[in-house]
């Protein structure tokens, strides 16, 4: 029996500019799925979900990896079962984290050596295969783990202050929000094309200090890219009251994280004001969870 987890992620800047080629600087957070791997006689795969074979509609990310592993090796079948702390379809890589995880207990299982960045790229390319269009960012990072800048794919100093998750609990659609803001640049080219490129810029400008540990400029930095991202549409009502409540509670700065319109947003605080900042956002209504940037990528807990 094999367990391997990989971690979740945030964005501190970049979401939708970089479908433009723009950078973006994202955060693996300690926050993990976990995939239990043993020999079996059939294929089974069990989570919160349910217990299916090879199944595309309940668990596409796993069949997928399964059977590109089928390709490349025999084996007559698999028990395969899922557990995460990470909300699914909230912006933190939950599908990236269960994609990656599994390519890598299975990896493990059949000895096959794969090192990190093959793992990596099979993991965004089962995304491409299920998601029709998918970034490498979040595969690249939950398997690297660490603060990234992409698509450089550089990493940058760890970052070392609180940052606190608020979900609303609201089911968004990647794929209709980058589409909006396509259509919004399409029509109106000389005004989201700049605020696109401000995202961008953002990051440029970020690298240097979060490498430098000055998290107030990188809060300061955030709330900009809120108000950016506010510009093309794809915060929320919800959003927002999770982002002003840790604002006005002691955070550095906030923002969403992902694709918007509902999921998640992050916030960074000093440590001393996580407390605050978490009760906060709560009693605005999310859903909250504590964690701290992981250097710690895609790993085998046991075997």
């Amino acid at each position: 029996m094999i367990t391997c987890s990989a971690p979740g992620k945030v964005y501190l800047f970049g979401e939708h500019a970089v479908v433009y080629g723009e950078p973006a600087i994202c955060c693996a957070v300690d926050i993990r799925t976990r995939v239990t791997v043993s020999p079996a006689d059939t294929i089974t795969i069990s989570s919160s979900l349910g217990t299916t074979g090879i199944d595309f509609e309940v668990h596409p990310y796993v069949s997928a990896v399964l059977e590109r592993f089928r390709e490349i090796s025999s084996f007559d079948g698999v028990d395969l079962r899922i557990s995460s702390d990470i909300p699914v379809g909230s912006g933190l890589g939950s599908s990236a984290a269960v994609t990656v995880a599994t390519i890598k207990a299975m990896d493990t299982l059949l000895d096959l050596g794969l090192e990190l960045d093959d793992i990596a790229k099979m993991g965004h390319e089962v995304e491409q295969k299920i998601q029709g269009a998918a970034s490498p960012t979040d595969t690249y990072v939950c398997t690297m783990g660490g603060v990234v800048l992409i698509p450089q794919r550089k990493k940058l100093e760890l970052i070392d202050c609180g940052i606190i998750i608020g979900n609303t609990n609201m089911f968004s659609s990647t794929k209709e929000l980058v589409g909006n803001v396509a259509d919004l640049n399409k029509r109106f080219p000389d005004v989201v094309g700049p605020v696109l490129l401000s995202i961008g810029k953002l990051s440029v400008i970020g690298e240097d200090l979060v490498n430098n540990g000055d998290y107030v400029s990188v809060g300061e930095l955030m709330n900009i890219d809120q108000g950016l991202l506010d510009a093309i549409g794809v915060s929320c009502a919800e959003l927002g009251s999770l982002i002003y409540a840790a604002r006005e509670n002691g955070a550095y700065g906030s923002k969403i994280t992902g694709a918007g319109g509902g999921g998640c947003m992050v916030a960074i605080s000093p440590r001393e004001n996580v407390d605050s900042v978490a009760e906060a956002i709560s009693m605005a209504g999310g859903e909250v969870v504590v964690t701290n940037a992981t250097d710690v990528g895609v790993k085998v807990e046991c075997q």
